[in-house]
């Protein structure tokens, strides 16, 4: 009995937060990540977790979670006509492989880097999508030839570092390049399954030995945290849908930029007061 009570606050925390990642997977696009990071980082802290693994398993789990709510939420996009799959086709092998690559790479980093780069890129893309900035746009369409695999690498391998589903990177980008904010969304939902699959492989094998690890764990991928946020995310997801495509392109923008200016701010000051 004093086990369960124990165990009931930390149960709690993952509903809500997949109830929310849910939600916001569907309404930004986002995969739930930007949500689900922090707030498994905070719980495993709690849960006395070592410091040194704490980021990699919250990002290793999140990347998980995100392979089942990136498919409920593209279909929920893709039913209102907004994915681009001409796009995915040539983007998809270059996240997909950019992913895999910053997956190994996050696992021989510290974990205050993990936290510094997920705090100082969220806090970019944030300033971008909050302002009114419509208008600004670096290019016409999105770039095709030699040139074309290189943006979906970055976003790939940054967001497998920072344990997102990829559309808090390429919402922004794909605005930048004269995208609909909707399509952008809608689009990115899809391409947060091409980085949560590799992601989550190469966080399971980079971890799959080490002696840090608490109970229910699958190398650095915590079977217990995803077992209670991903069913909840995936019934959320639609529900986020359904209202993204309920609210105007500024009103979508501004509520994506003020939500990560938030975590930003959250995951920059974890890593100053370390």
């Amino acid at each position: 009995m004093d086990m369960l009570i124990e165990i009931l606050p930390f149960v709690a925390m993952m509903l809500v937060t997949g109830v929310v990642g849910g939600i916001l997977a569907g309404l930004l696009g986002v995969g739930g990540g930007i949500v689900i990071v922090p707030v498994l980082d905070t719980a495993l802290g709690f849960y006395g977790v070592d410091s040194a693994i704490r980021m990699h398993i919250a990002v290793a789990t999140s990347l998980a979670c995100i392979i089942l709510t990136s498919i409920s939420s593209s279909r929920a996009h893709h039913a209102k006509g907004a994915v681009d799959f001409n796009l995915i086709k040539v983007w998809g092998p270059a996240v997909f492989i950019g992913s895999l690559i910053g997956a190994m790479a996050a696992s021989y980093v510290d974990s205050q880097v993990l936290s510094a780069i997920f705090g100082v890129v969220a806090l970019i893309v944030a300033i971008k999508m909050a302002l009114p900035l419509d208008n600004i746009i670096i290019s016409q369409d999105v770039p095709r030839g030699i040139v074309a695999p290189a943006t979906p690498v970055v976003i790939g391998g940054l967001s497998s570092m920072m344990g997102i589903g990829g559309g808090t990177l390429s919402v922004p980008v794909l605005t930048l390049m004269n995208q609909p904010i909707h399509r952008a969304v809608g689009t990115a939902a899809l391409i947060g399954l091409l980085i949560s699959i590799p992601g989550t492989i190469g966080f399971i094998v980079s971890g799959y030995s080490d002696p840090r690890l608490p109970p229910g764990s699958f190398g650095y991928v915590n079977l217990i945290g995803f077992a209670l946020i991903s069913p909840v995310t995936v019934w959320a997801a639609p529900i986020g849908a359904k209202i993204a495509h309920s609210l105007d392109k500024r009103h979508l923008s501004t509520l994506f930029g003020g939500f990560l200016f938030i975590v930003a701010c959250r995951m920059i000051y974890r890593t100053l007061g370390a």
